[in-house]
């Protein structure tokens, strides 16, 4: 029986650097978030596993919501037209938002989501992400936190998907290419 491990060239980041460097961050954003009143948004799907373990190194009060939006489909790189699945169920005004991403690559549906979430009248917004992929930036948008900065390979596990498989490996890999240019 094949198995996921199996589509995968090489570990890029190991489940322990990961678990480390979360930690870290977590420290991070409590130490700036102290007295502020913090709202985490977490991009839906691929964020939700790097969000729950962001939040749980957070020690400070913290709410969070679900965003779901879409620009890539089962492509590997962004379409550039964004559609909200999912919008948020809390009004904004007030909050620090902090969107949580699995990965800035294009930068093109974060800035998208930035500039419509300003529009809701939050006291700030910053950009968390587990990677960073600076290479393939198209949109004018940097991480305010970042865990990894990766190169431009495409990269499955904790979270990140290729056509919704994947998303469950404990580490981050680089994916074979024959499996995505079938």
């Amino acid at each position: 029986m094949k198995e996921m491990k199996d589509d995968i060239l090489k570990v890029l980041l190991s489940e322990k650097e990961i678990q480390a460097k979360v930690a870290e961050l977590g420290r991070q954003i409590t130490e700036d978030y102290q007295d502020k009143k913090l709202l985490m948004v977490s991009v839906l799907k691929g964020s939700v596993i790097f969000m729950a373990d962001l939040m749980r190194a957070i020690n400070c009060h913290a709410r969070i919501d679900f965003m779901s939006v879409s620009s890539y489909g089962n492509s590997t790189k962004s379409s550039g037209v964004v559609k909200i699945i999912k919008d948020l169920d809390m009004n904004l005004e007030g909050y620090d938002l902090l969107l949580v991403e699995d990965i800035l690559d294009s930068g093109k549906t974060l800035y998208y989501l930035r500039e419509i979430l300003k529009e809701r009248n939050p006291a700030s917004i910053r950009i968390a992400t587990l990677l960073n992929k600076p290479e393939r930036r198209t949109a004018d948008i940097v991480p305010d936190y970042s865990c990894f900065e990766v190169p431009d390979e495409f990269v499955v596990g904790y979270g990140l998907d290729y056509a919704e498989k994947y998303r469950n490996l404990p580490y981050i890999g680089v994916l074979k290419p024959e499996v995505y240019t079938k």
